[in-house]
């Protein structure tokens, strides 16, 4: 069962829009209930337990002293911090407020539990190739953006240098880095993961890491542990996760995948180093994970935006309705039509640029 959030505020449009916000997000473990009379906050706190209270600065603590709850986070009009107490900048983004509320709430309640999805598993989708300048980024978020349309999708990207706040116009305050070292340490929880996800339309991301060092220093075992932790609770339908370099144990991450997408070119240099990429896992007795693999060929894309629509624009493009093929959205396809329609290159099938379905078992 779902804890309640109580959103107090003088501002009746603040708290309903901010409480319906929050009720979207199912991956939220509250129940948001918007309130505009001090007098009704009070009789339904009497009726149900309220585990954390977000109440609007004007609000004198005085009328608060009264009210059962198990945390208070005030709404404030100035980035001030409240003295005494917790306090969020409320004129902001709504996922950036929410995000501040979690990350507030996940620090006075290290050891708040979240209850996952009985029985249910996250699908992880990855995508990997060793090849450069073959789409693959923009294929991978196109993707998590189409299944997140579909779905609760949350998309990691594994880059050194993803190029994402950029592209989405956002500082990033935290992140992978930060995800990474709570793992580490034994302390990361749902919570945590909340209070660092930001939002894209539909689709939720973590941020990349701070410094490419920080990817240095995690092994595979612990990245590929910490993707199966947020699959495991299953608060996502889908996990797509973008691959940057081999070095660091990726082979680890797509060892959990339930399946890989390869984005290819067609070359002499690339076919040469998708062969070498195959030599590598048949010596080191992971031969299985190419039989995962799926090629495809993400179609090349001549618009003119700028940086800041690029990734809007990408979604209604001819990589967006190739990425709706490949997540099944497509009728015009069943699965296995795309085998017969492949192009083999002596790699494996490749998938063209129609709108094909990668044929694994179950669906995304």
């Amino acid at each position: 069962m779902k804890r309640i959030m109580a959103v107090y505020d003088v501002d009746p449009f603040y708290a309903d829009r901010f409480a319906e916000f929050v009720n979207r997000k199912e991956t939220v473990p509250f129940t948001a209930v918007a309130f505009t009379s001090i007098g009704r906050l009070k009789q339904f706190a009497e009726q149900q337990e309220v585990e954390l209270l977000l109440a609007g600065d004007e609000v004198e603590t005085e009328e608060l002293k009264d009210i059962r709850a198990g945390q208070v986070i005030r709404l404030g009009e100035t980035n001030a911090a409240r003295e005494g107490g917790r306090s969020v900048y409320k004129y902001q983004a709504s996922d950036s407020v929410l995000r501040e509320v979690m990350a507030c709430y996940q620090s006075q309640e290290p050891g708040a539990a979240f209850f996952p999805a009985a029985g249910k598993r996250s699908q992880v989708i990855g995508v990997y190739s060793p090849v450069g300048r073959c789409g693959k980024t923009a294929f991978a978020f196109t993707l998590a953006q189409v299944l997140a349309r579909e779905g609760r999708a949350l998309f990691l990207t594994l880059e050194e240098f993803s190029g994402l706040s950029g592209l989405t116009g956002t500082e990033f305050q935290n992140g992978l880095s930060d995800l990474l070292y709570y793992y580490r340490q034994g302390l990361y929880s749902h919570l945590r993961l909340g209070s660092m996800v930001y939002s894209w339309g539909d689709l939720d991301y973590v941020p990349p890491v701070a410094y490419p060092e920080d990817l240095e220093q995690v092994t595979g075992a612990e990245m590929a542990g910490l993707v199966e932790k947020i699959a495991g609770e299953g608060a996502y339908g889908t996990v797509v996760v973008d691959l940057g370099n081999f070095f660091w144990g990726a082979e680890m991450v797509l060892a959990i995948c339930d399946g890989i997408f390869v984005p290819v070119k067609e070359d002499m240099i690339s076919e040469g180093k998708l062969d070498a990429w195959r030599q590598y896992l048949e010596r080191s007795g992971r031969g299985r994970l190419w039989q995962r693999t799926r090629m495809i060929k993400v179609p090349e894309e001549a618009m003119a935006c700028t940086r800041e629509t690029y990734l809007e624009q990408l979604l209604w493009s001819r990589t967006g309705d190739f990425a709706r093929g490949q997540a099944g959205f497509s009728q015009e396809y069943g699965p296995g039509a795309s085998q017969e329609s492949a192009q083999d290159l002596g790699h494996g099938p490749l998938w063209g640029t129609g709108l094909e379905r990668a044929p694994w078992e179950g669906t995304l």
